[in-house]
């Protein structure tokens, strides 16, 4: 039975991501957000039991990518396309001079072709989940943004835009902002960065540097921010490993 175990954990991810897709298209963001967060932990520990119990498998290597792509490539596309669908309708009623409705998270009954542009998101981290299967050189490091660290960005708007942040509803579906975010964070995913990952090695501080700063600083984003801070701390992350990529190279 332990042979099965880690599929089946990453089966659950599978199931989260569909879970979190049909909420999204709903509208039902929080619901949305607990099954992207417990797919993101299936994700995390398939590998980690699969590991620990010694029995790496071809198959749980696809079933890995195929969840993946649902959870961190097909959500954030829908969540962006959620998002665009609504700052168009606000924009349209902006320009109407009309009385302007506050946003709604619901899906329109009409499609949105101008919104559709959200899933070159979805496209690039499909690219990118191809990639990191043929790349021999991430098995520390990632090169280029993990898919999750992109969702989880994107799942940061998603909530400023539910709970209407700091007031800050209106910027967050802006197609003047979520254009660029898309066109960046596609690039991103397949650029040649290289991103600090979350294995430490051990508990010293030597080694372990940057994830010890990077964990005290998205702690206190948590406490101070509270849903405003998933956004803000993947921001904080892209920064943070341009930083540590900026004084190798000066070291050297």
């Amino acid at each position: 039975m332990k042979k099965y175990l880690p599929n089946a954990i990453t089966l659950l991810n599978l199931f989260c991501g569909c879970a979190a897709l049909v909420c999204v298209l709903y509208g039902y963001f929080i619901n949305a957000f607990w099954f992207l967060f417990i797919g993101g932990w299936a994700d995390y520990l398939d590998g980690m039991v699969a590991r620990w119990l010694k029995v790496n498998s071809t198959l749980g290597k696809e079933l890995d990518s195929i969840a993946d792509m649902v959870s961190f490539g097909v959500v954030p596309g829908a969540i962006l396309y959620m998002l665009l669908s609504a700052g168009l309708r606000y924009s349209e009623q902006l320009a109407q001079g009309g009385a302007v409705q506050l946003l709604q998270p619901t899906l329109s009954p009409d499609l949105s072709y101008a919104a559709l542009p959200a899933f070159l998101l979805s496209v690039f981290a499909g690219l990118r989940l191809a990639r990191f299967n043929l790349d021999t050189r991430q098995t520390e490091d990632f090169i280029g943004l993990a898919t999750p660290s992109t969702t989880l960005f994107v799942v940061g708007l998603m909530l400023i835009f539910h709970f209407n942040s700091y007031g800050l509803r209106p910027v967050v579906v802006s197609p003047y902002f979520l254009f660029p975010v898309i066109v960046i964070f596609s690039y991103l995913m397949v650029s040649e960065l290289r991103m600090f990952s979350f294995k430490f090695k051990g508990f010293r501080w030597e080694g372990n540097e940057i994830r010890f700063i990077f964990a005290a600083i998205a702690i206190l984003l948590l406490l101070f921010l509270r849903e405003a801070a998933f956004a803000t701390i993947v921001l904080v992350y892209i920064i943070m490993a341009i930083g540590q990529g900026i004084f190798q190279k000066i070291k050297i």
